[in-house]
């Protein structure tokens, strides 16, 4: 690919971390001597944590205004965004720089990389890459949840909660007039662990959620096991034990995210551990490739995986690529960053909690404030230009 500039500063993924990054460095990098380049397999990026209304709520709009065009993050123009999906990395251990291919057979030669692809996810949240796929997938799990009598939900995450909330507020535990027809709607979450959630979070949130989502009307079945999905409006399913669901017949994958990182197995077996997230020093660099970084959900680094932990991994790959590309060793380490998160049960609650002072809990109105409302759509669409 040709350009105004010799070399090409790649990143590769356009979720939440890699224009991050772009924008940062699109204000550091003289555009007389690098290309800053961002693929992504659409032109726009999509505000993942909303796609729980936007799949249930079809007035909630936000097709509309969580969909943001990835044509204003570069400082002074200094960027481009291609669409495109990248399937392999060409680099040798040990030597900087190599190029990406994409699914064309198009080639990106790079002098720095940057992977930021993010997670895969099934069900509703699974967005699909190719742009002209996104609003027929979001129609037809409106209908779906809009069929379904009783809604089960396989994993009870922070996806499979904050569902389950969207679900109850436009199908609440009593009948209403909906646009769909007067109905109510049986909610079920079926989650391995004997808690909502995980360990990481403390039981104050763990139990506090599942009696916010239990005063709604939605029931529980834990320490349980859904294998297969089967089809939308397919009545009854059965768990790993055995347990039966006679009427369930919407189900639901609400299973945690796996890291997007198929094409990096090209670099060979040691780039990925064995769940497939990127092996990384604490410069944010893969351990054999100095010119490659990686950030967010797909470091191999024992945290909890969420956007908020961008604020810690974006200001050390930019320090550092600066460097690199200054002849520097890069210097800037990634520590870790304190567990925090915010679930939201609807658009009026939720709870959040905060890693520090031994972790603590805030509430519904806390929840509302910050997420609940809106799902920070506006903040998204601010910090991408719109």
């Amino acid at each position: 690919m040709s350009g105004k500039a010799e070399q090409n500063i790649v990143i590769v993924g356009g979720g939440f971390a890699g224009p991050q990054v772009a924008k940062q460095l699109s204000k550091k990098l003289d555009a007389r001597r690098y290309n800053l380049i961002l693929i992504n397999s659409r032109s726009y990026a999509i505000s993942l944590p909303a796609t729980v209304r936007l799949v249930v709520d079809a007035e909630s709009k936000l097709e509309e205004t969580s969909f943001v065009k990835l044509d204003r993050i570069y400082a002074n123009g200094n960027g481009e965004t291609k669409v495109g999906v990248v399937t392999s990395i060409e680099a040798q251990p040990g030597v900087s720089g190599g190029a990406v291919v994409l699914a064309t057979g198009e080639r990106i030669s790079y002098a720095v990389l940057i992977l930021a692809t993010g997670s895969k996810w099934t069900g509703p949240s699974g967005i699909p890459e190719n742009e002209n796929d996104v609003l027929p997938f979001v129609h037809a799990w409106r209908q779906k949840f809009a069929k379904a009598n009783h809604v089960v939900i396989v994993g009870g995450g922070a996806v499979g909660i904050e569902l389950a909330g969207e679900v109850k507020d436009l199908y609440p535990a009593t009948a209403v007039l909906t646009n769909y027809a007067t109905q109510t709607k049986k909610v079920t979450i079926v989650h391995g662990g004997n808690q909502l959630i995980n360990a990481a979070y403390g039981s104050s949130l763990r139990k506090g959620l599942e009696k916010r989502l239990h005063a709604r009307g939605v029931q529980f079945m834990f320490n349980e096991y859904i294998d297969d999905i089967p089809e939308a409006g397919v009545v009854g399913i059965t768990t790993r034990s055995g347990k039966h669901i006679s009427d369930a017949d919407l189900v639901v994958s609400a299973r945690g995210g796996r890291p997007n990182t198929d094409y990096v197995t090209s670099l060979g077996e040691d780039a990925l551990n064995g769940h497939g997230f990127v092996k990384i020093k604490p410069t944010m660099q893969l351990l054999n490739h100095p010119s490659i970084f990686a950030l967010g959900d797909i470091i191999d680094w024992t945290e909890q995986k969420q956007v908020g932990k961008l604020m810690w991994h974006t200001p050390v790959v930019v320090a550092n690529v600066v460097s690199f590309l200054n002849g520097v060793a890069p210097t800037k380490k990634y520590g870790g960053a304190p567990e925090m998160i915010v679930i939201t049960n609807g658009r009026k609650g939720g709870m959040g909690y905060f890693g520090f002072f031994g972790g603590f809990t805030l509430g519904d109105w806390f929840a509302w404030l910050v997420k609940s409302r809106n799902f920070m759509v506006p903040h998204f669409r601010k910090d991408l230009g719109y």
